[in-house]
């Protein structure tokens, strides 16, 4: 029978053999040990742990967990939320945030698509996480490049938020009401053909910036409109200046909107169970449908290309988007089949749309034509 004993920093230590079953008797708030664990009457039944699994366990609880994460109010509630689920399922863990600015967050007067894209959010934070001096890496889904470093992994997808776009309008109007000629911002180059292929009457204005940065400029400034993700609105309890949400039907979602990624070292064997527990399996396949998607037509923020995928009980559907900057042409097809084969689904539909010609308008636009 293991026993809990108290290290030198009070920490509990379970104590197991390799295999051996566990019957811990004490009172916990959460799950303790992630997915190795139930709570049961007060107790908690470990399924069977390895020896580096529950020393793990022990390494996690023992020394501090610390999280890499940009600077912005959003990114700050991200890696705070991850702090806090961390701390829930491990009560007894210490973790800490680590903020590092990235080439995105210091130049903002140059549209994404001319400065090296999405990368651009992400690269110093993996440097930091590659060579030790963070843990974990915090990021919005939406931010990451096709392609993960050498070394990393995503380790968790923690339950979607709402993947949609949001119009937030200066006087509260919807998209289909605002004046012929107005200016709508957006630094997104998938936002601004989508909106030039609905409505060619309308000005797009390049806007960089975080989240409040760009709401003040539409309150003081020529625009008459901006386009937001929703979920990072609600994340900052703004969700009450969204004028419209945009429906997919009406506006594609970028790849990996509305979902977070916990990115950590491949194999890292004492923070990669763990953060497994934060795991959501839908939201994970429909990510990872939606990237492979986007991996094979190796696009990035200088291509207009949008993803969503949704699971329906035991059914994925993909529905994916390639335009031009201008909004035409626009190229657009919906596949579905077996939630557990969301790559290959994403695979196939990127294959479908190069088929119909998105092989011609990326080729176009990666030779700067």
């Amino acid at each position: 029978m293991p026993r809990i004993r108290r290290g030198k920093t009070g920490v509990p230590l379970l104590q197991q053999q390799e295999g051996a079953q566990a019957h811990v008797r004490v009172r916990v708030r959460e799950q303790g040990v992630g997915r190795a664990a139930r709570e049961d009457g007060g107790r908690i039944r470990l399924r069977r742990m390895s020896r580096v699994q529950l020393r793990g366990v022990q390494a996690l609880m023992a020394s501090p967990v610390v999280i890499g994460t940009r600077g912005s109010r959003l990114a700050l509630w991200q890696a705070e939320w991850v702090r806090a689920q961390i701390e829930r399922r491990f009560p007894g863990t210490v973790v800490e945030l680590a903020t590092i600015k990235t080439q995105g967050d210091k130049i903002l007067d140059v549209p994404l698509a001319k400065v090296g894209g999405k990368g651009l959010f992400v690269k110093e934070i993996e440097s930091a996480l590659l060579d030790g001096r963070v843990d974990v890496a915090v990021h919005s889904m939406k931010d990451m490049p096709a392609e993960i470093p050498d070394g990393l992994e995503i380790g968790a997808v923690p339950e979607r938020e709402a993947a949609n776009d949001a119009l937030i309008s200066r006087d509260g109007r919807p998209l289909r009401a605002i004046e012929e000629g107005a200016v709508i911002g957006t630094s997104s180059l998938r936002r601004a053909a989508q909106l030039r292929h609905m409505r060619p009457d309308l000005r797009v204005a390049p806007l960089r910036g975080n989240v409040e940065t760009r709401l003040a400029k539409l309150d003081s400034g020529d625009l008459a409109a901006i386009v937001l993700a929703a979920a990072g609105l609600k994340r900052l309890g703004l969700a009450e200046r969204v004028s419209e949400h945009l429906p997919p039907e009406v506006m594609l979602p970028a790849v990996g909107q509305g979902a977070l990624c916990i990115e950590i070292r491949r194999d890292d064997p004492r923070i990669g169970p763990f953060i497994a527990a934060l795991d959501h399996v839908d939201s994970r396949r429909a990510v990872m449908g939606e990237r492979a998607f986007l991996r094979r037509l190796q696009g990035g923020c200088q291509v207009p290309i949008a993803g969503h995928g949704r699971i329906d009980g035991p059914l994925f559907t993909l529905e994916g988007l390639v335009a031009g900057v201008d909004g035409t042409p626009v190229i657009r097809e919906r596949l579905s089949g077996p939630a557990e084969t969301a790559e290959a689904i994403g695979l196939e539909l990127a294959e479908v749309l190069l088929g119909r010609g998105a092989d011609d308008i990326l080729q176009t636009l990666n030779s700067g034509k």
